[in-house]
């Protein structure tokens, strides 16, 4: 008896901990932590969240639905993101983390290989029984405690922005640019690679640096497989990419335990930061050219530079609330004119002639290239309701200026968050805005050729 009421008294201490630990929006203070000690300094802390989407796209020009129809709009309910972290310090010198889940499932794709059943052989995997796969896998010593701790692993302490390391729970907005992880899912896994790292606080200033070996990816640069138009494509290579982030805390610090950038603090606490930050791969690129009777290989350097500002501010404590700004300029040189297309869940993989859409079906658009980027967002949190609920709108613009692109674009997102319990519990309503482009058959340039739209509805919560 003796024991059960020891073990129902210590789940007790620990649900009425995390319910504590949760108003706040810094990662590190939510969760489920169980402590090892009575004083607390070892412990296991665990973290899940689910965000699920339900959307209503309207689809590039050219884009068929699985029969092969046209369809020029789309509605779908998916898995955006599907995770469960957990991490340790069994001494204040040593931690480690596990980080694993799903991201991007929807009814036609996401799922995993060999799955059996309606969308599983036309539409390759199919959305059914996706496979889990690690996001995070490191641990760290501390060499000086809070000023200088080392790690290895599969790490997301990443270079050029505040919002390359954005965590995934907080985020003023529905969701990312995209844009701000500038190698997703080509020589990262899920914005991670592999690597030695180095992070502290040092004053005022919060340093993240690393030496990453990233995966392979692309094409082996030979005249075989490059055309020789110029345009650079990601190729194999084992050279070591490096990279880091410095930002300057004029007002509140922040916790830098973990990597995961916080979005918005809800008027918490007043955070005033510069930022800049770099990532560098040689060889990361190649591109081909015709030279008299022959074809060169040109290798290009990857080279992605950062520099932000982030303010978030209380306005009125009392009421609740609150302002946040946050703006960054990009300038990412991958070689000359490239290009990727990205579109978050998007449905449609059939092939679209480049006269009618340049990024494809669905809702593909030019995310990641040779040039400039500016993105800029602004929220505004109104006063606490009486049953702790809030409203958050807001307000997103980018520009964009890539090289292999005639004509530079402005798009923005529009959006709402209900907090229902700060960022634990909430949902967001988001109008997206996208510019398409399309090829001019006529001189071989890429012209802007209007704009498509798409609402999103997501439901976010984590414990």
């Amino acid at each position: 008896m003796k024991k059960g009421k020891h073990l129902t008294t210590a789940l007790l201490a620990a649900c009425l901990s995390t319910s504590a630990l949760a108003q706040s929006p810094d990662n590190y203070g939510s969760g489920l932590k169980l402590d090892l000690n009575q004083d607390g300094t070892k412990f296991v802390r665990f973290i899940m969240w689910h965000q699920f989407w339900t959307t209503y796209t309207q689809n590039n020009p050219g884009t068929k639905d699985v029969n092969g129809d046209p369809q020029s709009s789309t509605m779908d309910i998916g898995i955006r993101r599907s995770r469960f972290l957990a991490y340790s310090q069994i001494s204040p010198r040593f931690l480690i983390l596990t980080h694993w889940g799903i991201n991007n499932v929807s009814f036609i794709n996401g799922g995993g290989a060999g799955t059996l059943g309606t969308g599983a052989s036309a539409t390759g995997q199919g959305g059914k029984r996706p496979q889990l796969y690690i996001h995070d896998a490191w641990s760290e010593y501390a060499v000086v405690k809070g000023k200088l701790h080392i790690g290895t692993g599969l790490h997301y302490w990443n270079g050029v922005s505040r919002l390359s390391s954005a965590s995934t729970l907080n985020f003023m907005t529905m969701d990312a640019p995209i844009f701000n992880w500038y190698n997703i899912e080509a020589t990262d896994q899920f914005a991670r690679q592999f690597g030695i790292y180095a992070k502290g606080q040092v004053g005022r200033l919060d340093y993240r640096v690393s030496v990453n070996k990233p995966y392979v990816y692309g094409v082996s640069p030979t005249k075989a497989n490059i055309k020789p138009d110029g345009i650079a494509v990601n190729a194999f290579t084992e050279k070591a990419a490096f990279s880091g982030y410095f930002d300057w805390a004029f007002k509140d610090k922040e916790n830098n335990i973990l990597p995961y950038f916080v979005g918005t603090y809800l008027g918490k606490k007043e955070v005033l930061n510069i930022g800049a930050g770099f990532y560098t791969q040689a060889n990361a690129t190649a591109s081909a050219r015709v030279s008299g009777a022959d074809t060169l290989i040109d290798k290009h350097t990857q080279t992605c530079i950062g520099v932000d500002f982030f303010w978030d501010k209380p306005l009125n404590k009392a009421k609740g609330t609150a302002l946040s700004i946050y703006s960054v300029y990009y300038n990412y040189n991958f070689g000359p004119n490239y290009l990727r297309n990205i579109g978050i869940l998007n449905l449609h993989a059939n092939t679209v002639a480049p006269t009618e859409s340049f990024a494809g079906a669905g809702n593909l658009q030019p995310t990641i290239g040779t040039g400039s980027i500016w993105y800029t967002q602004v929220g505004y949190k109104f006063p606490n309701m009486k049953n702790g609920s809030s409203f958050m709108p807001y307000v997103t613009t980018t520009y964009k200026d890539f090289n292999r692109l005639a004509a530079s674009s402005f798009q923005y997102d529009l959006g709402l968050n209900y907090f229902v319990s700060g960022h634990n519990a909430k949902i967001t309503l988001q109008y997206t805005n996208r510019p398409i482009y399309k090829l001019n058959s006529s001189n071989g340039t890429i012209d802007r050729d209007g704009s498509k739209g798409e609402f999103v509805i997501q439901t976010h919560i984590f414990l």
